[in-house]
């Protein structure tokens, strides 16, 4: 009930004390560090139709799959600039990126990297045990919105329509002996205070029931798109956002909180110093 009055719009006016206490959280879990990562998409073939997605299948993209020589020569391009930690993104296409391709994939990024995530279709447990043993460390799935009637009128074609499979791809993972997970909805699709409410109850159910595990939340937010009047995204200002990962923080002292290169640099510089910590 505290995190639903902290998430409130009444709570707004106490945005600098909620700001502050976050801060304290951040400083005594996490220290003063932040971690850097890069997302490297390997192949956008999709199969799925959501309204709000560049990537669809109806829309007419320039599509490509890399082949090993051409994920491996971007992977060291970016160790080469020093970082650590690589993000492994596809398109949600099972016929064009494959289990094993993405195997592939991971194999290649163990050799340049600490760190591997990846950001793929939800799949069964054991083929999350396969990513592992091929060197992926962490499973990102965002549920886009946890409002499922709202879910429905999004999501018109392919596997994603599925809203329970694709709800406990995060759990799944962490049975297949993935170390992390990272969860999130697609802010202003819904009600956005709605949808960082579930948000934070799904890290919360999740890291009751296993708490080895290091679990993150992502803080994407819808801005105004080609489509946008058959969305009606519910805007999510700056001030907004700042207030739902700092909720986030002091509800989940333990999360780790990512902030995206999308937003501006201003409020990224802003947000690692009180609540992101990657």
């Amino acid at each position: 009930m505290d995190f639903k009055a902290l998430l409130s719009p009444a709570a707004l006016p106490f945005l600098e004390e909620i700001a502050q206490k976050a801060q304290k959280e951040t400083r005594k879990h996490f220290g003063n560090s932040v971690a850097i990562f890069t997302p490297l998409y390997i192949a956008n073939y999709c199969e799925n139709y959501c309204v709000y997605c560049g990537f669809n299948c109806h829309n007419k993209i320039k599509r490509a799959q890399l082949n090993a020589e051409e994920i491996e020569k971007e992977m060291q391009a970016i160790a080469e600039t020093g970082l650590e930690e690589v993000l492994i993104l596809t398109g949600e296409s099972p016929n064009k990126s494959s289990v094993e391709y993405i195997g592939e994939a991971c194999k290649i990024a163990k050799k340049y990297f600490k760190l591997i995530g990846l950001e793929v279709y939800p799949m069964d447990s054991k083929d999350y045990a396969y990513l592992h043993e091929c060197g992926a460390d962490f499973v990102t799935v965002f549920q886009e919105t946890y409002n499922s009637d709202k879910y429905e009128t999004l999501h018109l074609m392919g596997h994603k329509r599925v809203w329970p499979y694709r709800f406990d791809s995060q759990e799944r993972a962490l049975m297949g002996g993935m170390r992390g997970a990272g969860f999130s909805a697609l802010l202003g699709l819904d009600d956005f205070r709605k949808d960082a409410l579930a948000t934070a109850l799904h890290v919360y159910y999740i890291n009751r029931k296993y708490p080895h595990a290091e679990l993150s939340l992502s803080c994407p937010r819808l801005r105004p798109i080609v489509n946008n009047d058959k969305i009606n995204p519910r805007d999510v200002g700056e001030k907004e956002l700042c207030q739902v990962l700092c909720a986030y923080r002091i509800f989940l002292p333990f999360a780790g909180i990512t902030v995206s290169s999308r937003e501006s640099a201003d409020f990224r510089n802003g947000i690692t110093k009180i609540c992101a910590t990657k």
